[in-house]
């Protein structure tokens, strides 16, 4: 179901989500009819509203949202399987901006399984003309001017994704998602420090890997040349699911330990 949006009131041109970016998003799930990690989806909400210093209220309970998507989303619109990306954004109602209230509107993507990687795999490259900073903003889902430059960047060059570095020339994310890499017998994953995402759909993922012995994960600040030794690179995004990268300028990667890892993933929920 495209462009499936729904709002907390009637939107208006003057806001400041629109006018200044004022605003935060995280990602919820949707699995089988049921909402998944939704109490890890929702304490990434709180933080994430309390970093940009928006007014968090009082119904913004965890049992708040779990009625909203299921009354909304999953038997409003029989919604199975997706993604839900929820805005909040302040307005300027208050006598600080501070105090002053918050509006929400959150869109819905449908997919066949949030947990299962997408059939097409995707061609990056790194970009180095621009660079993300690796601050206490940077790691939850704000306006990022970086992003749009990134992605136009990959339309106009007939790729997927790029990847972008911090001030330091290492890779901390693609402008979509988290990366992680496969090297031997050791996934390196960025760590939040060098401007990765904090990503509950890729924690969830990791501690998965980690309580059943499957891999070895670590945190690694990683230089731009590291990402063409892997062997295999998963990408993974709150907003748009899980992603095999096939390609990186001339060097291509395999895919088949990831499938597994993520399969098992699947499988265990």
């Amino acid at each position: 179901m495209k462009n499936t949006y729904f709002t907390s009131e009637e939107l208006e041109l003057k806001n400041r989500a629109f006018l200044s970016g004022d605003a935060v998003k995280v990602s919820f799930f949707i699995r089988n009819s049921k909402l998944i990690m939704d109490e890890e989806c929702y304490f990434f909400l709180m933080a994430s509203m309390r970093k940009m210093r928006l007014n968090i209220p009082l119904s913004y309970t965890l049992e708040f949202f779990q009625n909203l998507f299921n009354e909304k989303v999953i038997e409003g619109n029989n919604i199975q399987n997706g993604i839900i990306n929820f805005l909040v954004f302040r307005n300027s109602d208050g006598i600080t901006l501070s105090k002053s209230s918050v509006s929400y509107y959150f869109e819905v993507e449908e997919m066949d399984d949030v947990l299962s990687i997408h059939q097409r795999p995707l061609e990056l490259d790194l970009i180095k003309e621009i660079n993300v900073n690796n601050n206490l903003l940077s790691n939850i889902r704000v306006h990022c001017p970086e992003n749009i430059y990134g992605s136009i960047y990959a339309q106009e060059n007939d790729l997927d994704d790029v990847i972008l570095l911090n001030p330091n020339k290492r890779i901390a994310r693609s402008t979509s998602g988290n990366l992680l890499f496969l090297e031997g017998d050791v996934i390196k994953i960025p760590k939040q420090s060098e401007g990765a995402y904090i990503s509950p759909l890729l924690e969830n993922f990791v501690t998965f890997l980690h309580k059943n012995n499957l891999a070895d994960t670590q945190e690694h600040e990683i230089i731009a040349f590291e990402s063409q030794k892997a062997e295999e690179i998963l990408l993974i995004s709150d907003e748009k699911g899980v992603f095999s990268v096939k390609k990186i300028r001339n060097k291509t990667f395999e895919s088949t330990r990831f499938t597994e890892l993520v399969e098992s993933w699947r499988n265990s929920f």
